[in-house]
């Protein structure tokens, strides 16, 4: 049976999540505030909740498009506020081969003065202590480190991504955000060739998650770091990751059974379509008049490559051929970083 067919056959949930898209030209915080209430925001943080906030920061200064808007952070943890003053903001330290401190980013795109200025907590999580999380496949066991506070000290889990297509992926958004949280850039590097089950996995540990997608703008043609900025003008506040992906997919106009990992997932959550959600207004405005999609450059083939296969993987990254391998593509292509 194929992966859509299996799609396909599923049987839906039986009870709606909710999920609410709003227009950003009245500004963040009424957009976040009123998505919020719809999901019911007060049902699911509880008064002094533990609550982490995981925006995606993909680059050593912010881009539009590429990085979680800092406008959209401060909007958030100004209404979180009002819920709970037990915040915390993190990001993992990034940047592939090419490792960058996730703690300098912080203080170039102003982070460190905001938690100053508004009293949460802010940390890289790759600094953060371990645990270790685990599956099987095949004969294989497959181990990530994530952060334990993460995982044993949260009640809520907030995922802020960017609407944007990935060379390696199709495609980044509420599932894929979480690659992040597995603290060693290295260690991602080694798990590429199961991403799908890896970010599964990942989601799956988290306490009770919901997204919000800073749709501002989208990257599209290539990414997660280049490509062409769109202004798209909507956020998205959902409180089911996978069903936002769904969603988001459909916004942008790309199928989402052509995602290899949103396939997969999807065939385990029993996704079948977007009508799974309560919308608080129709969506179909929100739909980019031109669709997404990727296009990838022969220099990214490469990387591609050591996406999908051990063996490349080891030698791109890990043997003695990699950096004269790297100093060979960074005669055709700039590095990202």
């Amino acid at each position: 049976m194929s992966d859509e067919s299996a799609i396909a056959g599923t049987s839906p949930r039986p009870t709606k999540k909710r999920a609410a898209i709003q227009p950003l030209d009245p500004g963040y915080p009424s957009a976040i505030r009123e998505g919020l209430e719809w999901i019911g925001f007060d049902r699911i943080v509880s008064r002094g909740a533990r609550v982490f906030v995981k925006p995606n920061l993909t680059y050593p200064t912010f881009r539009p498009g590429v990085m979680t808007n800092p406008e959209c952070l401060e909007a958030l943890i100004v209404i979180l506020k009002d819920y709970t003053d037990r915040i915390t903001v993190g990001e993992a330290d990034t940047g592939g081969y090419n490792r960058f401190s996730m703690s300098e980013v912080f203080e170039e795109i102003g982070l460190n003065a905001m938690a100053k200025r508004y009293g949460f907590r802010l940390v890289n999580m790759s600094h953060l202590p371990s645990r270790t999380i685990s599956f099987r496949r095949g004969v294989r066991t497959v181990s990530m480190s994530l952060p334990a506070p993460v995982l044993d000290e949260t009640d809520v889990f907030i995922t802020v991504p960017v609407p944007k297509v990935h060379t390696n992926t199709i495609v980044s958004l509420s599932i894929k955000n979480q690659w992040g949280v597995i603290q060693e850039p290295s260690e991602r590097l080694k798990l590429h060739r199961d991403f799908a089950r890896v970010v599964y996995e990942v989601n799956k540990a988290l306490p009770p998650s919901i997204s919000i997608v800073d749709g501002k703008f989208g990257l599209d043609r290539n990414g997660p770091l280049r490509g062409d900025v769109v202004p798209l003008n909507w956020l998205l506040v959902s409180e089911d990751l996978y069903l936002a992906d769904y969603l988001c997919c459909r916004l942008l106009g790309v199928d989402p059974r052509g995602v290899p990992h949103l396939r997969y997932i999807f065939s385990q959550e029993k996704i079948t379509d977007a009508d799974q959600l309560e919308m608080n207004r129709d969506p179909r405005p929100f739909v980019s008049k031109v669709p997404f999609h990727l296009r990838r450059e022969w220099t990214d083939y490469p990387g591609v490559a050591t996406f999908h296969s051990r063996i490349c993987a080891y030698l791109g990254y890990e043997s003695v051929l990699a950096k004269p391998l790297h100093r060979l593509l960074y005669r055709f292509r700039e590095p990202f970083y």
